[in-house]
């Protein structure tokens, strides 16, 4: 049974409710279903599991809270798990019907027949959690009609928080972590951050904001990281690309309709974060939030033990995902 959500009253009753952004009563769209939220997972980056971090997160979601739950994944010929196949998602259509979208591809190139889901489900207003490359989420150099309406950069910048500048650096990618995450001070009420404790990421440090950027919007950060080492430091440039950036936010997005929906955005997503307790909880916790259910995250913070091990591979390209591997059933 699908979810009969009506965006509408729904926008309606959050301003009843007083959801105020910028000092004005702003309609903001969280999922309410008759049943449990669908979560659609839109996985496909060559670089970082994106097809092994999202189905365990898929299935801490159905047996805690008995969520409904579908990952698309972008497979070859012979129906095997292909992150290097970036003309296709299989399964994006699920957006249709989905209550939350959680995002993590990497310079995807759809056709018109797949980006359409993708395209009326941010018209619709409805929540989005991503991850890391989800900053440059598509890159059309076939469809180039979205490379003009400004999808590989600012049209993703404005809706998830920024698009892709730069990071500090691999180094020795998966053999310890490169940059220490910290809890924002005037954020730790947040409800995300329940029973969420520092840690260390193995995810080199994204830039999104300093040396004249900045988070686009009403961008909130939670989660600070400090790069360990960096090409920017040895290159004497942490000016420009500050050493501490932030690597977790919540934010709004506003459709042309006026509906406006609920963003949280983690740039710490490498295969080996996930092995971390306090990452796979903000995960959890995001995807709670944005769906507008944080009264189901408890003070001390949500279960997340994995449901089967998990077991990664390391990140990078060039065939370093897990061979002849089919999507799971969840």
């Amino acid at each position: 049974m699908r979810c009969s959500t009506s965006w509408t009253l729904l926008s309606l009753a959050a301003c009843l409710f007083g959801a105020c952004l910028f000092g004005a009563c702003l309609c903001v769209a969280t999922a309410r279903a008759e049943d449990s939220p669908y979560v659609v997972f839109i996985t496909g980056d060559e670089e970082y599991r994106s097809e092994e971090s999202m189905p365990m997160l898929a299935r801490i979601l159905k047996r805690n809270y008995d969520f409904r739950v579908f990952v698309a994944y972008s497979l070859n010929e012979q129906g095997f798990i292909d992150p290097n196949n970036r003309w296709s998602i299989s399964g994006i259509e699920e957006l249709e019907h989905a209550d939350l979208m959680v995002l993590f591809t990497r310079f995807r190139d759809l056709p018109d027949s797949q980006f359409h889901y993708f395209l009326d489900y941010v018209r619709s207003g409805r929540p989005i959690v991503g991850f890391r490359t989800a900053t440059h989420a598509f890159k059309f150099d076939k469809n180039t009609k979205y490379k003009e309406w400004g999808w590989h950069g600012e049209k993703i910048a404005q809706l998830l928080g920024q698009n892709w500048i730069t990071h500090h650096g691999h180094f020795d990618d998966g053999e310890a972590p490169l940059t220490k995450v910290t809890l924002v001070d005037e954020a730790r009420d947040h409800p995300i951050l329940r029973g969420v404790e520092p840690f260390f990421a193995y995810s080199w440090l994204y830039h999104v904001e300093g040396g004249g950027d900045r988070l686009r919007g009403d961008a909130r950060p939670l989660l600070m990281g400090q790069a360990l080492k960096s090409t920017h430091a040895n290159g004497g440039n942490t000016e420009r690309y500050p050493l501490m950036n932030p690597v977790a936010w919540t934010k709004t997005y506003q459709t042309d309709q006026n509906a406006v929906g609920r963003v949280f955005f983690a740039t710490t997503a490498h295969p080996y974060d996930f092995r971390t307790e306090a990452m796979r909880r903000v995960a959890v916790h995001g995807i709670l939030w944005a769906l507008g259910m944080e009264d189901r995250i408890p003070p001390g913070g949500a279960r997340v033990d994995p449901v089967v091990p998990y077991a990664p591979n390391n990140s990078g390209t060039n065939g370093a995902h897990k061979s002849n591997q089919r999507p799971d059933a969840l």
